[in-house]
Protein backbone atom coordinates (compact mmCIF):
# COMPACT_ATOMS: atom_id res chain seq x y z
CA UNK A 1 0.00 0.00 0.00
CA UNK A 2 1.63 3.47 -1.04
CA UNK A 3 0.14 6.40 0.43
CA UNK A 4 0.10 9.85 -0.29
CA UNK A 5 -1.13 11.85 2.84
CA UNK A 6 -1.86 15.51 2.88
CA UNK A 7 -2.50 18.35 6.13
CA UNK A 8 -5.29 20.57 6.31
CA UNK A 9 -5.50 23.04 8.47
CA UNK A 10 -9.33 23.56 7.26
CA UNK A 11 -12.25 22.14 5.88
CA UNK A 12 -11.45 23.71 2.11
CA UNK A 13 -7.68 22.75 2.27
CA UNK A 14 -9.47 19.38 3.34
CA UNK A 15 -11.31 18.86 0.23
CA UNK A 16 -8.62 20.46 -2.13
CA UNK A 17 -6.72 17.90 -0.80
CA UNK A 18 -8.53 15.03 -1.64
CA UNK A 19 -9.81 16.53 -5.00
CA UNK A 20 -5.93 17.03 -5.73
CA UNK A 21 -4.92 13.69 -5.14
CA UNK A 22 -4.51 12.82 -1.24
CA UNK A 23 -5.10 9.11 -0.63
CA UNK A 24 -5.48 10.26 3.42
CA UNK A 25 -5.75 13.69 5.24
CA UNK A 26 -4.22 14.35 8.94
CA UNK A 27 -6.25 17.54 10.55
CA UNK A 28 -6.67 18.50 14.46
CA UNK A 29 -9.43 19.07 16.58
CA UNK A 30 -9.76 21.97 18.71
CA UNK A 31 -8.08 20.09 21.48
CA UNK A 32 -4.69 17.87 22.03
CA UNK A 33 -3.00 19.31 18.31
CA UNK A 34 0.23 20.72 17.65
CA UNK A 35 -1.22 22.78 15.29
CA UNK A 36 -3.11 25.38 17.95
CA UNK A 37 -2.60 28.57 15.37
CA UNK A 38 -4.19 26.49 12.83
CA UNK A 39 -8.49 27.18 12.35
CA UNK A 40 -8.76 23.13 13.16
CA UNK A 41 -11.65 21.29 13.43
CA UNK A 42 -14.75 21.71 15.27
CA UNK A 43 -16.98 17.97 16.18
CA UNK A 44 -19.27 19.39 13.80
CA UNK A 45 -16.37 19.78 11.38
CA UNK A 46 -14.81 16.58 12.17
CA UNK A 47 -18.28 14.52 11.44
CA UNK A 48 -18.20 16.13 8.05
CA UNK A 49 -14.42 15.75 7.06
CA UNK A 50 -15.22 12.25 7.96
CA UNK A 51 -18.13 11.88 5.67
CA UNK A 52 -16.40 13.92 3.03
CA UNK A 53 -13.33 11.47 3.13
CA UNK A 54 -14.82 8.50 2.93
CA UNK A 55 -17.36 9.11 0.00
CA UNK A 56 -14.49 9.83 -2.06
CA UNK A 57 -12.80 6.51 -0.44
CA UNK A 58 -9.71 8.60 1.47
CA UNK A 59 -8.94 8.06 4.72
CA UNK A 60 -8.71 10.65 7.51
CA UNK A 61 -6.46 10.90 10.44
CA UNK A 62 -6.70 12.98 13.70
CA UNK A 63 -3.67 14.33 15.60
CA UNK A 64 -3.99 13.90 19.51
CA UNK A 65 -0.03 14.44 19.45
CA UNK A 66 1.12 17.16 22.46
CA UNK A 67 3.04 16.31 24.93
CA UNK A 68 0.08 15.60 28.11
CA UNK A 69 0.92 17.46 31.65
CA UNK A 70 -1.57 16.25 33.79
CA UNK A 71 -4.51 18.66 33.25
CA UNK A 72 -4.27 18.01 29.58
CA UNK A 73 -6.07 14.33 30.35
CA UNK A 74 -9.38 15.56 31.57
CA UNK A 75 -11.63 14.93 29.24
CA UNK A 76 -9.16 13.27 26.92
CA UNK A 77 -11.10 9.85 27.19
CA UNK A 78 -14.52 11.39 25.83
CA UNK A 79 -13.07 13.31 22.91
CA UNK A 80 -10.94 9.81 21.51
CA UNK A 81 -14.54 7.97 22.19
CA UNK A 82 -16.19 10.72 20.18
CA UNK A 83 -13.15 9.84 17.02
CA UNK A 84 -14.06 6.42 17.16
CA UNK A 85 -18.26 7.08 17.10
CA UNK A 86 -17.57 9.13 13.77
CA UNK A 87 -15.20 6.91 12.35
CA UNK A 88 -11.81 8.60 12.01
CA UNK A 89 -9.33 6.21 10.09
CA UNK A 90 -6.87 6.58 13.01
CA UNK A 91 -5.32 9.01 15.19
CA UNK A 92 -2.03 10.34 15.40
CA UNK A 93 -0.59 10.03 19.02
CA UNK A 94 2.73 10.92 20.67
CA UNK A 95 2.18 10.49 24.11
CA UNK A 96 2.14 6.64 25.81
CA UNK A 97 -0.71 7.67 27.83
CA UNK A 98 -3.22 8.32 25.09
CA UNK A 99 -2.18 4.46 24.09
CA UNK A 100 -2.61 3.40 27.45
CA UNK A 101 -6.39 4.89 27.75
CA UNK A 102 -7.22 3.37 24.28
CA UNK A 103 -6.29 0.32 24.91
CA UNK A 104 -7.50 0.14 28.46
CA UNK A 105 -11.05 1.41 27.57
CA UNK A 106 -10.78 -0.76 24.31
CA UNK A 107 -11.55 2.49 22.20
CA UNK A 108 -11.98 1.22 18.41
CA UNK A 109 -9.17 3.49 17.35
CA UNK A 110 -6.38 2.80 15.01
CA UNK A 111 -2.94 4.11 16.25
CA UNK A 112 -0.55 5.93 14.26
CA UNK A 113 2.77 7.39 16.31
CA UNK A 114 3.36 10.46 16.20
CA UNK A 115 6.89 11.89 14.16
CA UNK A 116 6.75 13.70 17.77
CA UNK A 117 7.96 10.93 19.49
CA UNK A 118 11.39 10.64 17.64
CA UNK A 119 11.51 7.13 16.62
CA UNK A 120 14.76 6.22 15.21
CA UNK A 121 15.74 2.62 15.77
CA UNK A 122 13.79 -0.69 15.72
CA UNK A 123 13.85 -1.06 19.50
CA UNK A 124 11.94 2.09 20.20
CA UNK A 125 9.60 0.97 17.39
CA UNK A 126 9.11 -2.30 18.69
CA UNK A 127 8.22 -1.26 21.92
CA UNK A 128 5.11 1.02 20.45
CA UNK A 129 4.32 -2.20 18.42
CA UNK A 130 3.80 -4.31 21.74
CA UNK A 131 1.84 -1.80 22.94
CA UNK A 132 -0.72 -1.58 20.05
CA UNK A 133 0.58 0.76 17.48
CA UNK A 134 0.03 0.17 13.85
CA UNK A 135 1.83 2.82 11.74
CA UNK A 136 4.96 4.38 13.16
CA UNK A 137 5.78 8.10 11.64
CA UNK A 138 9.48 8.26 11.58
CA UNK A 139 11.18 11.24 12.84
CA UNK A 140 12.14 13.27 10.25
CA UNK A 141 16.07 12.57 11.07
CA UNK A 142 15.47 9.33 9.95
CA UNK A 143 18.08 8.02 7.32
CA UNK A 144 17.59 5.39 4.65
CA UNK A 145 19.39 3.16 6.50
CA UNK A 146 17.38 3.91 9.74
CA UNK A 147 14.27 3.69 7.76
CA UNK A 148 15.58 -0.04 6.12
CA UNK A 149 16.51 -1.59 9.49
CA UNK A 150 13.20 -0.27 11.03
CA UNK A 151 11.22 -1.69 8.40
CA UNK A 152 13.13 -5.17 8.53
CA UNK A 153 13.18 -5.42 11.96
CA UNK A 154 9.31 -4.91 12.85
CA UNK A 155 7.21 -5.13 9.87
CA UNK A 156 5.50 -2.46 11.28
CA UNK A 157 3.78 0.27 8.26
CA UNK A 158 6.21 2.85 8.00
CA UNK A 159 5.20 7.00 7.20
CA UNK A 160 8.10 9.53 6.13
CA UNK A 161 7.73 13.26 5.65
CA UNK A 162 8.80 14.05 2.40
CA UNK A 163 7.77 17.66 1.92
CA UNK A 164 7.68 20.37 3.66
CA UNK A 165 9.65 22.52 7.06
CA UNK A 166 12.30 20.72 9.25
CA UNK A 167 12.48 21.57 12.85
CA UNK A 168 16.16 23.03 14.17
CA UNK A 169 15.90 20.57 17.03
CA UNK A 170 14.74 16.88 17.23
CA UNK A 171 11.43 16.26 16.14
CA UNK A 172 9.65 17.43 19.21
CA UNK A 173 12.36 18.46 21.55
CA UNK A 174 12.22 21.72 21.22
CA UNK A 175 11.85 24.25 23.66
CA UNK A 176 12.68 27.61 22.40
CA UNK A 177 9.66 28.55 21.82
CA UNK A 178 8.92 28.65 25.75
CA UNK A 179 11.95 29.94 26.59
CA UNK A 180 11.85 33.05 24.13
CA UNK A 181 7.91 33.77 24.19
CA UNK A 182 6.69 31.45 27.11
CA UNK A 183 4.48 29.24 23.98
CA UNK A 184 4.80 25.40 24.04
CA UNK A 185 6.05 23.98 21.14
CA UNK A 186 5.40 20.75 22.50
CA UNK A 187 1.45 21.64 23.30
CA UNK A 188 0.48 23.25 20.03
CA UNK A 189 2.28 27.15 20.93
CA UNK A 190 5.35 27.01 18.43
CA UNK A 191 6.34 30.59 17.89
CA UNK A 192 9.14 29.05 15.38
CA UNK A 193 11.78 30.58 17.04
CA UNK A 194 14.41 28.40 14.42
CA UNK A 195 13.25 31.12 11.67
CA UNK A 196 13.77 34.16 13.27
CA UNK A 197 16.79 36.41 12.15
CA UNK A 198 19.18 37.23 15.28
CA UNK A 199 21.27 40.64 15.40
CA UNK A 200 24.71 39.62 16.27
CA UNK A 201 28.03 41.88 16.81
CA UNK A 202 25.27 44.65 17.07
CA UNK A 203 23.33 44.72 14.19
CA UNK A 204 26.52 44.40 11.89
CA UNK A 205 25.62 41.03 10.87
CA UNK A 206 22.90 38.58 10.89
CA UNK A 207 22.48 34.83 12.24
CA UNK A 208 19.63 32.04 11.53
CA UNK A 209 19.50 28.66 12.56
CA UNK A 210 16.67 27.57 9.98
CA UNK A 211 16.75 24.44 7.67
CA UNK A 212 15.86 24.31 4.60
CA UNK A 213 12.48 22.60 3.61
CA UNK A 214 12.45 19.06 3.21
CA UNK A 215 12.26 17.67 -0.70
CA UNK A 216 12.15 14.22 -1.49
CA UNK A 217 11.29 13.82 -4.74
CA UNK A 218 14.26 12.49 -5.75
CA UNK A 219 14.31 9.80 -3.45
CA UNK A 220 10.56 8.56 -4.01
CA UNK A 221 11.05 5.32 -5.63
CA UNK A 222 13.91 4.30 -3.71
CA UNK A 223 11.88 5.11 -0.48
CA UNK A 224 9.03 3.12 -1.66
CA UNK A 225 11.52 -0.10 -2.34
CA UNK A 226 12.89 -0.05 1.07
CA UNK A 227 9.34 -0.17 2.19
CA UNK A 228 7.82 2.96 3.08
CA UNK A 229 3.52 3.10 3.47
CA UNK A 230 2.63 6.41 3.69
CA UNK A 231 3.91 9.52 2.36
CA UNK A 232 3.43 12.60 4.27
CA UNK A 233 3.42 16.59 3.22
CA UNK A 234 3.60 18.63 6.31
CA UNK A 235 1.66 22.43 6.60
CA UNK A 236 -1.49 22.42 8.22
CA UNK A 237 -0.95 26.21 8.03
CA UNK A 238 -0.53 26.15 4.85
CA UNK A 239 -2.97 27.95 2.01
CA UNK A 240 -5.28 25.94 -0.27
CA UNK A 241 -2.91 27.13 -3.35
CA UNK A 242 0.28 25.19 -1.64
CA UNK A 243 -1.86 22.12 -0.81
CA UNK A 244 -3.15 21.99 -4.01
CA UNK A 245 0.27 22.06 -5.82
CA UNK A 246 2.23 20.02 -3.49
CA UNK A 247 -0.35 17.23 -3.49
CA UNK A 248 -1.18 17.69 -7.31
CA UNK A 249 2.60 17.84 -8.24
CA UNK A 250 3.53 14.55 -6.15
CA UNK A 251 0.32 12.74 -7.22
CA UNK A 252 1.75 12.84 -10.56
CA UNK A 253 5.36 11.90 -9.63
CA UNK A 254 4.04 8.69 -7.88
CA UNK A 255 1.62 7.71 -11.15
CA UNK A 256 4.50 7.67 -12.90
CA UNK A 257 6.77 5.80 -10.73
CA UNK A 258 3.82 2.99 -10.88
CA UNK A 259 3.29 3.67 -14.74
CA UNK A 260 7.78 3.37 -14.69
CA UNK A 261 7.37 6.78 -16.65
CA UNK A 262 8.94 8.68 -14.39
CA UNK A 263 12.52 11.08 -15.67
CA UNK A 264 15.00 12.75 -14.23
CA UNK A 265 13.27 16.09 -15.99
CA UNK A 266 9.96 15.57 -14.54
CA UNK A 267 11.86 15.72 -10.45
CA UNK A 268 13.47 18.98 -11.73
CA UNK A 269 10.55 20.67 -13.18
CA UNK A 270 8.61 19.46 -10.08
CA UNK A 271 11.41 20.48 -7.72
CA UNK A 272 10.93 24.17 -9.32
CA UNK A 273 7.26 24.24 -9.23
CA UNK A 274 7.68 23.39 -5.44
CA UNK A 275 9.98 25.43 -4.26
CA UNK A 276 8.45 28.73 -6.03
CA UNK A 277 5.20 27.73 -4.13
CA UNK A 278 7.20 27.53 -0.34
CA UNK A 279 9.23 30.44 -0.82
CA UNK A 280 12.04 28.01 0.64
CA UNK A 281 14.27 25.84 -0.90
CA UNK A 282 13.63 22.58 -0.64
CA UNK A 283 16.25 19.75 -0.14
CA UNK A 284 16.43 15.83 1.07
CA UNK A 285 18.32 16.57 4.09
CA UNK A 286 18.74 13.21 6.53
CA UNK A 287 17.77 10.73 4.07
CA UNK A 288 21.31 10.01 2.28
CA UNK A 289 23.40 12.41 4.21
CA UNK A 290 23.76 14.63 7.29
CA UNK A 291 22.73 18.06 6.38
CA UNK A 292 25.53 20.52 5.95
CA UNK A 293 26.40 23.86 5.56
CA UNK A 294 24.23 23.43 1.94
CA UNK A 295 20.95 22.56 3.70
CA UNK A 296 20.69 25.40 6.26
CA UNK A 297 20.10 29.15 5.86
CA UNK A 298 23.03 30.77 8.13
CA UNK A 299 23.05 34.06 7.31
CA UNK A 300 19.26 34.97 7.02
CA UNK A 301 17.61 34.39 4.10
CA UNK A 302 14.59 36.30 1.70
CA UNK A 303 11.05 34.84 1.79
CA UNK A 304 9.36 37.08 -1.05
CA UNK A 305 5.85 36.07 -1.32
CA UNK A 306 4.82 35.45 -4.56
CA UNK A 307 1.67 36.29 -6.39
CA UNK A 308 1.53 33.42 -8.78
CA UNK A 309 -2.24 31.96 -7.48
CA UNK A 310 -4.43 34.12 -9.05
CA UNK A 311 -7.78 32.77 -9.04
CA UNK A 312 -9.63 29.30 -8.06
CA UNK A 313 -12.20 28.02 -10.83
CA UNK A 314 -16.23 27.84 -9.55
CA UNK A 315 -17.46 26.85 -12.48
CA UNK A 316 -17.68 26.45 -15.86
CA UNK A 317 -20.39 27.06 -18.61
CA UNK A 318 -19.67 26.81 -22.27
CA UNK A 319 -16.59 28.53 -22.91
CA UNK A 320 -16.98 30.95 -19.93
CA UNK A 321 -15.68 30.01 -16.35
CA UNK A 322 -16.65 32.11 -13.61
CA UNK A 323 -13.04 32.74 -11.31
CA UNK A 324 -12.91 33.83 -7.60
CA UNK A 325 -9.74 35.95 -7.67
CA UNK A 326 -7.10 35.58 -5.44
CA UNK A 327 -4.44 38.05 -7.12
CA UNK A 328 -4.10 40.80 -9.69
CA UNK A 329 -4.40 39.66 -13.28
CA UNK A 330 -5.48 41.09 -16.75
CA UNK A 331 -5.96 40.58 -20.43
CA UNK A 332 -3.21 39.61 -21.97
CA UNK A 333 -1.16 37.44 -19.10
CA UNK A 334 -0.12 34.07 -20.05
CA UNK A 335 -2.12 31.56 -17.44
CA UNK A 336 -1.20 28.31 -16.55
CA UNK A 337 -5.00 25.83 -15.66
CA UNK A 338 -4.49 22.75 -12.99
CA UNK A 339 -6.75 20.77 -11.32
CA UNK A 340 -8.74 17.57 -10.47
CA UNK A 341 -9.47 15.23 -13.27
CA UNK A 342 -7.36 17.32 -15.80
CA UNK A 343 -4.50 18.04 -17.51
CA UNK A 344 -2.37 21.24 -16.94
CA UNK A 345 -2.53 23.42 -19.62
CA UNK A 346 -1.15 27.05 -20.54
CA UNK A 347 -3.74 29.68 -21.58
CA UNK A 348 -3.71 34.24 -22.26
CA UNK A 349 -6.39 35.65 -21.01
CA UNK A 350 -8.68 37.15 -23.95
CA UNK A 351 -11.11 38.42 -22.18
CA UNK A 352 -12.70 39.37 -18.28
CA UNK A 353 -16.28 40.35 -17.54
CA UNK A 354 -17.47 41.22 -14.03
CA UNK A 355 -20.89 39.25 -12.57
CA UNK A 356 -22.83 41.79 -13.74
CA UNK A 357 -21.57 41.24 -17.66
CA UNK A 358 -19.24 44.67 -17.62
CA UNK A 359 -15.73 44.37 -19.57
CA UNK A 360 -13.03 44.32 -17.38
CA UNK A 361 -9.26 45.06 -18.39
CA UNK A 362 -8.22 44.10 -15.31
CA UNK A 363 -9.36 41.75 -12.27
CA UNK A 364 -7.62 43.99 -9.18
CA UNK A 365 -9.75 42.49 -6.60
CA UNK A 366 -9.50 39.97 -4.38
CA UNK A 367 -12.27 37.40 -3.71
CA UNK A 368 -14.28 39.12 -6.59
CA UNK A 369 -15.96 36.87 -9.18
CA UNK A 370 -15.07 36.93 -12.34
CA UNK A 371 -15.71 35.48 -15.93
CA UNK A 372 -13.13 34.33 -18.35
CA UNK A 373 -13.64 32.93 -21.49
CA UNK A 374 -11.17 29.79 -22.01
CA UNK A 375 -12.33 27.42 -25.09
CA UNK A 376 -11.19 24.58 -23.21
CA UNK A 377 -12.74 22.15 -20.02
CA UNK A 378 -11.56 23.09 -17.07
CA UNK A 379 -12.72 21.13 -13.78
CA UNK A 380 -14.63 22.54 -10.57
CA UNK A 381 -11.64 23.40 -8.37
CA UNK A 382 -9.29 24.00 -10.72
CA UNK A 383 -6.60 26.55 -9.86
CA UNK A 384 -4.99 29.81 -12.29
CA UNK A 385 -1.52 30.62 -11.76
CA UNK A 386 1.19 32.85 -13.95
CA UNK A 387 2.99 30.62 -16.31
CA UNK A 388 6.28 30.77 -14.67
CA UNK A 389 7.75 27.35 -16.04
CA UNK A 390 7.67 25.43 -19.36
CA UNK A 391 7.68 21.53 -19.13
CA UNK A 392 9.23 22.20 -22.50
CA UNK A 393 12.64 23.58 -21.12
CA UNK A 394 13.62 20.42 -19.14
CA UNK A 395 13.57 18.21 -21.49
Amino acid sequence: MIELLAPAGNLERLKIAYLYGADAVYIGGYQYSLRANAINFSREELIEAVEFAHQHRKKLYVTVNIVFHEKDLEGLKEYLENLALIKVDAVIVSDIAVIKIIKENSIPLEIHLSTQASTLNAFAALYYKNLGVKRIVLAREASREDILDIKLKTGLDLECFIQGAMCTSFSGKCVLSNVATNRDSNRGGCAQICRWAFNINGEQEIFSMTPKDLNMSLYLKDMIDIGVNSFKVEGRMRSVYYIATVIDTYRKLFDKIKRNTLKESDIRYSNDIINRCANRESVPQFYNKLPGVSEQYYLGREEVSNQDFLGIVLSQDGSRILIEERNYFQVGDVVEFFGPNMDAFTYSITKIWDEDGNELEVARHPRMRVYCEVDKKVSENAMMRLKVFDKKDYL
